[in-house]
C-alpha cells in the first residue's frame, strides 16, 4: 500500500482489509512493531496480549474474510480497551494494586460489541486508578506521557487511549467519561473523543442515571462515528438505555450558514482559566464556525451554578459509595483522592441525595431551553493547558486555588449533569506546540447533530491531522 499503516484511520484500514488490500496478519505484525518502537515512550498501551495469540487470532480472522465472513468494520482492526471497562481473559487492574492480579471474567456491554464487529485486541489503555482524577497515572502501570511533549501528563482518565491515538498506537479507540475523560485528553493529545448522550452506550445496567459514560475516540469525526455506530448497534441492556437506533449513515458537514453557536468561554469568569487558554479556544473553534457564516454569541447559562457544582459533587460522592468496602482493608493502598471520594460518600444523607437530584433536573431544563436558542455550544474542554507529568493535578490557576482535586476541570461538569452529547475536538495549539481542545455540545439526544457540526469545523480546520513530535522522530 502506498500509505502506512499505522496512518489510516478505522474507515480507511477497515476498508483496506474488506478488500484484501492488505491482511489482518500484516495489520497485527505491523501495529505490533509499532507498540514495540513507540509506546516505552508514552506507556499508553498496558498489559498487552502475547504476540503470537495475537497473531493467531489475526490469521483467523484472514481465515473468515476468505470463507466471505465478515464480522464489521472492526474485522481484524487492534484494538486496545480502556482499563476500566471489563474484558474476558485480560487483565483488569483499573489501574489499582488492589486489582493488579484481577482477571476479566465477561465483556462489558461495549466490549461486546467490539468483539462481535470482529476487534483484535492487543491490550488495554491505561488509565488513573479506578478512573478518578483527570490526570493518566498509577502505581500498577505508572504514568502515560503526552505524545507532544513527553514531559506533560496526557490527561485523563482516557489517556492512554488519547496518547495511542496521538502516536499512531490505534486507528481509533474506546473510552469513558464521567468528568471530561474522553474530552480531557482529546484536548490534549489533538483528537476527538465524543461522550453519547446519555444512555447511548449501555453501560451496568441501573435505575440510577449515575454520569459515567462509554464512548469513542479517533483521529477524525467519521472514524469516532464508524466506532460509535459499533458501540451503538443492538438493544438496550440496562432500563435507561436509548432503544431508539442511532442512525449514523449518509453523515454530511453541517451547513455553518445556518448554526446558531453558543460560546460559554469561563461562564462569566466563574471559571479559573490559565492565561491565554480561553483566547487560543474560542480562536480555534468559535471564530472558524463565525468566519465560516455561522452566529455566534456569548451565554452564560441562567442557572445557580454554585448549586450545580453541589449536586455535581453529591452524585460524585454517591457513585464513590460502591467502592467503600475496599477502605476496611485496602485503605493504604488506595489514592488520597480516592479516599476522600468514597469517606464523603459515606456521609450523605437521602434528602442531600434527593436535593441534588432536583438540581440535576433542573438544570436539564435549563439546558433545553438553551437549545431553543441555539443549535450548538462550545465551552473550552479544560482550563489549563497540559502540566508536567509529575504533577498529580493542579492546585492553583491563574491566583486561584482549587478547592478539590477536581475542580480545575469544572467546564465539564455541567455536560456531564445534563446527560447530552459533548464533543471533545481539537482547537489548534500553543505557541510552544501544545495541542487546545473545546467541547462541542449538543442538545438531548442530538449525537448526530453534534458529528455534523464537528465535520464542518474539521473540514475548515485540519487540527487532528498535525502529528505529534514523538511520532516525527519514528
Amino acid at each position: 500500500m502506498s500509505t502506512a499503516l499505522h496512518e489510516l484511520g478505522l474507515v480507511e484500514l477497515a476498508a483496506a482489509l474488506r478488500r484484501r488490500d492488505v491482511s489482518c496478519v500484516e495489520v497485527a505484525t505491523a501495529t505490533l512493531a509499532r507498540l514495540d518502537d513507540l509506546n516505552p515512550a508514552v506507556n499508553a498501551v498496558v498489559a498487552r496480549r502475547d504476540p503470537d495469540a495475537v497473531l493467531a487470532e489475526a490469521a483467523a480472522r484472514d481465515a473468515e474474510a476468505a470463507a466471505g465472513r465478515w464480522r464489521g468494520v472492526l474485522h481484524g482492526v487492534p484494538q486496545a480497551v480502556k482499563d476500566l471497562a471489563e474484558v474476558a481473559g485480560q487483565p483488569f487492574a483499573a489501574g489499582s494494586p488492589v486489582f493488579r492480579d484481577r482477571v476479566g471474567v465477561v465483556d462489558a456491554p461495549h466490549v461486546a460489541r467490539m468483539r462481535a464487529a470482529g476487534a483484535l485486541f492487543v491490550g488495554r489503555t491505561n488509565t488513573p486508578e479506578m478512573g478518578f482524577g483527570s490526570q493518566t497515572y498509577n502505581p500498577v502501570y505508572g504514568a502515560t506521557r503526552n505524545p507532544w511533549d513527553l514531559t506533560r501528563t496526557v490527561g485523563g482518565s482516557s489517556g492512554g487511549a488519547a496518547a495511542a491515538l496521538a502516536c499512531r498506537l490505534l486507528p481509533a479507540a474506546d473510552g469513558s467519561d464521567y468528568m471530561g475523560s474522553l474530552r480531557n485528553p482529546a484536548a490534549w493529545s489533538s483528537a476527538y473523543g465524543l461522550r453519547p448522550s446519555r444512555g447511548r452506550v449501555p453501560g451496568v445496567p441501573g435505575f440510577v442515571a449515575q454520569l459515567g459514560e462509554a464512548g469513542p475516540m479517533a483521529r477524525s469525526v467519521a472514524d469516532l462515528a464508524a466506532l460509535l455506530s459499533v458501540m451503538t448497534t443492538g438493544g438496550p441492556v440496562g432500563p435507561l438505555d436509548h432503544s431508539d437506533p442511532l442512525d449514523l449513515s449518509s453523515l454530511t458537514a453541517a451547513d455553518p450558514t445556518s448554526l446558531r453557536v453558543g460560546w460559554l468561554g469561563d461562564l462569566g469568569g466563574r471559571l479559573a482559566c490559565e492565561d491565554g487558554l480561553l483566547d487560543l479556544a474560542r480562536r480555534g473553534s468559535v471564530d472558524v464556525f463565525a468566519g465560516l457564516g455561522a452566529t455566534v454569541e456569548e451565554v452564560v447559562p441562567p442557572f445557580d451554578l454554585d448549586a450545580l457544582w453541589e449536586a455535581f459533587l453529591v452524585w460524585r460522592w454517591w457513585n464513590a459509595c460502591e467502592m467503600a468496602p475496599l477502605l476496611e482493608h485496602h485503605r493504604a493502598d488506595l489514592k488520597p483522592e480516592l479516599v476522600w471520594e468514597i469517606e464523603q460518600g459515606l456521609t450523605l444523607t437521602a434528602l442531600r441525595v434527593h436535593r441534588a437530584a432536583a438540581v440535576r433536573a433542573e438544570w436539564f431544563r435549563a439546558v433545553v431551553g438553551m437549545f431553543d436558542r441555539f443549535d450548538v455550544l462550545v465551552a473550552p474542554a479544560t482550563q489549563v493547558h497540559p502540566f508536567p507529568v509529575e504533577v498529580t493535578w493542579p492546585r492553583e490557576i491563574a491566583g486561584r486555588t482549587m478547592d478539590t482535586y477536581h475542580r480545575w476541570m469544572e467546564t465539564v461538569a455541567p455536560w456531564s449533569m445534563a446527560g447530552v452529547p459533548v464533543m471533545g475536538m481539537p482547537a489548534g495549539f500553543t505557541p510552544g506546540g501544545l495541542p487546545v481542545g473545546v467541547q462541542l455540545i449538543g442538545p438531548p439526544g442530538g449525537d448526530r447533530r453534534v458529528l455534523e457540526v464537528a465535520l464542518a469545523h474539521e473540514a475548515a480546520t485540519g487540527f487532528a491531522g498535525a502529528v505529534p513530535p514523538v511520532v516525527s522522530r519514528s
